[in-house]
């Protein structure tokens, strides 16, 4: 529970008999309560509302009956409407993101029509919004600052300008954006920028229990919201002899969020929390982030965050871990040899526990932040049949690399433990077959695009912008992909790629065998413009390379026109790269547009 002074408590008590009066004309408000630089608190129709949330998209059924009163979204979607619905039978509020574009994803925070196209679509979804009961407050962006070691004050000042006018649109709802951490100038750029914007977010995980102190003494004055943390997140663990992270188990990441919960209730200027995440994620591992199994089981954490909520236990707690190792040294092994793991596990209830042996392969990192990750294949026959709930034998697969292997453990009564251990097996690792993808599927120029991220960019990518989702005169639905290349030099160019971030040296792409062109709409601004448009870019020298490429070279005009790149009967057992183009500067400015772009 929050310290709050005897002035801001005297101060509530002397409003609670106005707001009692007054609680027909505050139903659906949200006041936040603050002075400045001290304390603060948000009152909910009229009531003091301290946030216990989560993010992520786990079931609001088991959040409610864990305490937790609130979620947040990243981003408003076709699905707001239902989510808010479903939120508001539950007795849940919501946090409602929308997120905002970010450079390393191509949006540019100087260019014109990409900035009022985006104000635009948040003003819509404000408007559409803001009276439904469910809604919390409104978070603008989350981490669009980025992760250099510097950010674009012009992100500041345009936040500074929707926060503004969104509370023209809706002035009964505060106003947050969200950073990751705060030690990059973000507080100094909300503070000196932004002071439209209520609450400062804050994304905060190995870091999370020294926040309170770091944000007074960083000059913080904004009531702040911890808007996701967890256990230390794999950027702060260090890494093992062959370079990738040790996860901690799920029995061990549970005193994290303590610690870090505990540090920001105890600090008045915090109005609560959201703990990441409700639900599962592929991210350095399977299990790193997830408080929930992807079979629905909750894991430590959750009983952690129960009692801190209710200042009871969970009716079932969860699993303990209390030792994962190996028998034989964790050194580097040899292909094709069988390994031992050993477990030890209690359950506080003495229930009879269930326990699934996993061996994956295990990648490094090749995406930034919240970007989405492929999951590595799994080897079920790896996993020999003497193994039992206390021990796992393993034969190794013959192709060299990492790997992780994972203990599972369900008590049959909806709780778990995860742990794992990162191997390596020596040698190489052998390429392993794409997974067979559906045709057709859409690359770019659709709400829902395909698993192909436009996260490789090439050339003079600072002159380099690209919204997609842009929506004036669009050719295929409701959105389009814009890039301008604002360079009177070079050359500039973003490949789709599956794993995104990677260029060949990762497993991914996927086999679409029986696939018979790449069809796509594209035009010029003014016409006239060059454009190199491809599928294939990454070179047989790499493990990972696609195995056709083919390119048009185009000359637009301010119409849509309809192109293809024939695919029939061409060898397209791994398609990594999907989509490329590049563009060269002719001595202005160049724009140009795509949709509908799929492989049929």
């Amino acid at each position: 529970m929050h310290i709050y002074s005897k002035n801001l408590m005297k101060t509530l008590s002397l409003l609670s008999l106005s707001l009692l009066l007054a609680a027909p004309l505050l139903a659906g408000k949200v006041i936040l309560q603050k002075e400045e630089g001290r304390q603060a608190a948000l009152l909910v129709d009229g009531q003091p509302f301290e946030i216990h949330g989560v993010g992520g998209s786990g079931s609001l059924d088991k959040l409610k009956t864990s305490g937790g009163n609130a979620i947040r979204t990243w981003a408003i979607d076709e699905n707001t409407g239902a989510l808010l619905d479903e939120a508001q039978a539950k007795g849940i509020k919501v946090a409602l993101g929308f997120w905002l574009g970010h450079e390393r994803h191509g949006f540019s925070y100087t260019d014109w029509d990409s900035n009022i196209d985006q104000a635009e679509r948040l003003f819509a979804a404000v408007r559409k919004h803001k009276d439904h009961p469910a809604v919390l407050l409104w978070a603008l962006g989350n981490e669009m600052e980025g992760f250099k070691e510097t950010s674009n004050p012009a992100i500041y000042t345009q936040i500074e300008y929707l926060a503004r006018e969104v509370k023209k649109i809706d002035p009964d709802h505060p106003i947050m954006t969200i950073t990751a951490e705060i030690g990059k100038k973000q507080i100094q750029g909300l503070n000196r920028f932004c002071p439209s914007v209520d609450i400062h977010g804050i994304n905060s995980y190995g870091g999370g229990p020294s926040i309170p102190e770091r944000y007074k003494a960083g000059g913080g004055v904004k009531p702040y919201v911890i808007t996701e943390f967890g256990p230390a997140g794999t950027w702060e663990r260090p890494k093992n002899k062959w370079g990738m992270p040790n996860e901690a188990t799920s029995t061990e990441k549970a005193a994290d969020y303590r610690k870090s919960y505990e540090a920001f209730a105890a600090d008045p200027l915090c109005l609560g929390s959201f703990a990441f995440m409700w639900g599962t994620k592929q991210e350095a591992s399977a299990t790193w982030f997830g408080m929930l199994l992807s079979t629905g089981e909750k894991v430590a954490a959750v009983d952690e965050l129960t009692q801190l909520w209710t200042g009871k236990l969970s009716e079932n707690l969860c699993p303990v871990i209390e030792s994962l190792a190996m028998v034989q040294p964790n050194e580097e092994l040899d292909p094709g040899a069988t390994i031992t793991v050993n477990l030890k596990i209690s359950d506080p209830e003495d229930d009879p526990l269930e326990v699934q042996w996993i061996l994956t392969e295990d990648w490094k990192e090749v995406a930034e932040g919240g970007d989405h990750r492929a999951s590595p294949p799994q080897y079920p026959e790896a996993i020999l049949p003497n193994s039992t709930n206390r021990t796992a034998n393993i034969k190794l697969p013959n192709g060299g690399g990492t790997y992780r292997i994972y203990a599972f453990i369900r008590d049959g009564k909806g709780s778990a433990a995860t742990g794992n251990i990162s191997i390596k097996i020596k040698g190489e690792r052998k390429p392993i077959l794409a997974e067979a993808l559906a045709t057709p599927v859409e690359i770019t120029g659709a709400a829902e695009n395909g698993p192909w991220a436009p996260s490789g960019w090439m050339g003079n990518t600072e002159k380099l912008t690209m919204d997609e989702a842009w929506t004036e005169n669009t050719k295929v639905g409701k959105e389009c992909t814009k890039v301008s290349f604002q360079s009177d030099s070079g050359w500039a160019g973003v490949v789709w790629q599956h794993p995104s971030g990677d260029w060949g040296d990762a497993p991914g792409g996927f086999d679409l065998t029986g696939a018979t062109k790449l069809s796509f709409w594209a035009r010029g601004s003014d016409g006239g413009e060059r454009v190199t448009i491809g599928i294939g870019n990454i070179g047989n020298d790499k493990v990972y390379h696609d195995t056709f490429t083919d390119k048009k070279e185009l000359t637009l005009g301010t119409e849509w026109q309809q192109f293809e790149i024939d695919l029939t009967g061409k060898n397209l057992t791994r398609i990594k790269s999907a989509l490329y183009f590049t563009t060269s500067s002719t001595g202005q400015p160049q724009t140009f547009f795509l949709d509908g772009v799929t492989i049929k």
